[in-house]
C-alpha cells in the first residue's frame, strides 16, 4: 500500500512538470488538487509502511527517489516558465545523487544516511511549487505577483541551503575516507 501511494506521486511528476512549464496545460485548480494529492501521498506513504510493518531500506529509497524526481521535474517546469532559477532543479538532482552515493558508497550503509539540512531541504523543495500553484489560482488577484516573488525568493534560499548541504556532506565524506 505504501508503494502504491509513492507510485501515485511518481505518476503525477510528469503531468505536473508540464503544467508548471505551461500554465495553460491544466486548469490551475486541477494543478493545485494534483499537487495536494502528491503532498498527501508523500506524508502518508511512510506512515502506512511503518504501521503495516513493511518499511524497508528499499522502500525508503523508492520514496526519496520519487520525491527527488517529483520536485526536480516540477521545479524544472517552473524554471522553464521563468518562475524559479534553473539552478535549483539541477542542484536538487546533484544533492540527491550525492545523498545516495554518500550513503551507499562512502559510508557503506545498507540504507540512506539522512542529514538534518537535507531533510529540511527535501521538505522545502515542495514550497515553491505550492506557492506557484496557489498564485496561479488567482484567488486574490492582487496577491498573485507577490506570491510569485515569494516563490522565487524561496527558490534562491533553497539554492543557498542546498549548496550548504552539498558542502556539508562533502566535508563529512572527506572525513569518512580518512578513517
Amino acid at each position: 500500500m505504501a508503494h502504491l501511494l509513492t507510485g501515485i506521486r511518481l505518476g503525477l511528476a510528469l503531468p505536473l512538470a508540464v503544467a508548471f512549464a505551461r500554465p495553460d496545460f491544466l486548469h490551475a485548480g486541477l494543478v493545485a488538487l494534483l499537487l495536494a494529492v502528491a503532498l498527501a501521498t508523500d506524508y502518508a506513504d511512510g506512515i502506512v509502511a511503518r504501521r503495516r510493518g513493511t518499511a524497508s531500506p528499499a522502500g525508503q529509497l523508492f520514496d526519496h527517489a520519487t520525491d527527488c524526481l517529483f520536485v526536480t521535474a516540477g521545479l524544472t517546469g517552473a524554471a522553464l516558465a521563468g518562475a524559479v532559477p534553473p539552478a535549483l532543479p539541477v542542484l536538487v538532482a546533484v544533492a540527491f545523487g550525492q545523498y545516495v552515493f554518500d550513503s551507499y558508497v562512502v559510508h557503506r550503509r545498507k540504507r540512506l544516511r539522512m542529514s538534518t539540512i537535507g531533510r529540511w531541504n527535501g521538505i522545502g523543495y515542495f514550497v515553491p511549487l505550492v506557492v506557484i500553484a496557489v498564485a496561479r489560482l488567482e484567488a486574490v488577484p492582487g496577491l498573485t505577483a507577490a506570491l510569485l516573488v515569494a516563490a522565487r525568493l524561496t527558490a534562491y534560499a533553497l539554492i543557498v541551503s542546498t549548496i550548504v548541504s552539498i558542502a556539508d556532506r562533502a566535508t563529512a565524506a572527506r572525513g569518512a575516507y580518512g578513517r
